[in-house]
């Protein structure tokens, strides 16, 4: 009986610090984890247009604008392309004005994005690169991707590049 009771004061301290230890742990990963879920849905929110940055005449849309159903198919069926990596979050833009109107397309993916050679001849075929029958451009970086879907020389295409390059350069 006084084995126990002096074993139970000994224990006691020890139990308290591995108790204290295992709670700053399971709070510090949590916090973590709800930095990085948030971190990301920010990321892709920061490259977003403001309502400042749209250019003038250039009206809003909900609704998901493709000219070819190449980038759309992308969008719309991502897990299609496994091979691309798993998508973590995905949303788009879409505007319009007298003949130049799209979407930006936004994702990010749980690893870094490696597909621009499936991309390129999804988006271009044999072309190669962006063309005026095929507008679309994008851009990737880490485990993010942009695609515009644009006329070929489109105001609002260059005003979210600059805005992109312009984050990612610094």
């Amino acid at each position: 009986s006084n084995f126990n009771y002096h074993y139970k004061i000994i224990a006691d301290p020890i139990n308290q610090s591995i108790q204290y230890h295992m709670n700053k742990m399971i709070s510090l990963t949590l916090f973590l984890l709800i930095a990085s879920l948030t971190s990301f849905a920010q990321s892709i929110d920061s490259l977003k247009l403001t309502d400042q940055e749209i250019p003038d005449g250039y009206a809003k849309s909900s609704d998901l604008l493709c000219k070819t159903p190449h980038a759309a198919s992308l969008y719309e069926q991502v897990d299609m392309f496994p091979f691309l990596g798993k998508v973590v979050h995905k949303d788009f833009q879409s505007f319009g004005k007298k003949r130049d109107e799209g979407s930006i397309l936004y994702f990010q993916f749980d690893q870094d994005f490696a597909g621009q050679g499936f991309l390129e001849g999804l988006l271009w075929g044999t072309n190669g690169k962006p063309s005026k029958s095929e507008p679309d451009e994008y851009f990737a970086k880490g485990k993010l991707l942009i695609v515009w879907r644009f006329n070929y020389k489109s105001e609002i295409k260059s005003v979210s590049k600059a805005k992109i390059e312009k984050i990612f350069s610094n």
